[in-house]
């Protein structure tokens, strides 16, 4: 961690209530193949829980998946806020129209992913997925990401990631979400940490004294930078320290 960051921290930590927010894979878990077999880098669940019984720290996870899969996957427990899909599962799952237009999209996707040996349809609980990491030829994958965005309704949001690209029902993103935890719990400063194309809307709601932070390579709104998960894992339990004094 750079000094510049270090200080950064040790600035937001003195500060209350403070909301540390984090989206989960390719953060707190390595980024694979399996979703389903993201689990928590080692020192995660330590390193949170210390956080989360900070006087006036709010944990939160912020991730495109669907809260209980979040949940699931991660077997964290704590008292965390848990906000799924982007920031459309933010008080329980979509029900009615959109969640009927969501499995509409899910019908019509699917032969056309099914074409494409490798290539996955997640169904989440406010979008659909298209995943093309296991697609052998790298470029037939972009070419099926790019089919699926020119032929999608204009209407849906896209929210494109690495090798995959999520068609959502709802315009929520994980921006908005940061927004509305931060006048729900009245934070006085807010940490959010992010690697993918998607966390770029958190970052950019973030106001002056907040800190965010991208994990890994890429271009972003970020003021500041880590490596991986393992070096994240490395800020947080410095960040406890820091706030737990």
């Amino acid at each position: 961690m750079t000094p510049d960051l270090s200080a950064a921290l040790a600035e937001v930590a003195a500060r209350r209530p403070l909301l540390v927010a984090s989206d989960y894979d390719g953060v707190l878990a390595e980024l694979v193949d399996d979703p389903s077999a993201a689990v928590p880098a080692r020192g995660v669940a330590e390193a949170l829980g210390r956080l989360a019984a900070a006087d006036g720290v709010i944990v939160a996870l912020v991730s495109g998946r669907g809260v209980a899969d979040l949940q699931r996957t991660s077997g964290l427990i704590g008292p965390y806020r848990w906000v799924g899909s982007h920031g459309a599962e933010f008080d329980g799952p979509l029900t009615g129209e959109l969640a009927d237009r969501r499995d509409a999209l899910a019908r019509a996707l699917a032969p056309v992913v099914a074409e494409v040996a490798g290539a996955r349809l997640e169904v989440k609980p406010a979008s659909v997925a298209v995943h093309v990491r296991q697609v052998p030829d790298a470029q037939v994958g972009a070419a099926l990401l790019e089919r699926v965005a020119t032929t999608a309704d204009p209407s849906l949001t896209h929210k494109p990631g690495k090798n995959v690209l999520e068609l959502a029902v709802t315009d929520a993103d994980k921006g908005s979400a940061l927004r509305r935890l931060r006048t729900e719990l009245g934070v006085a400063a807010a940490i959010y940490l992010g690697d993918d194309v998607t966390d770029e809307d958190g970052f950019r709601a973030l106001e002056p004294g907040d800190l965010g932070i991208k994990v890994g390579d890429g271009e972003t709104a970020a003021a500041h930078r880590v490596a991986d998960p393992a070096a994240v894992v490395v800020l947080l339990e410095e960040l406890a320290g820091l706030v737990g004094r």
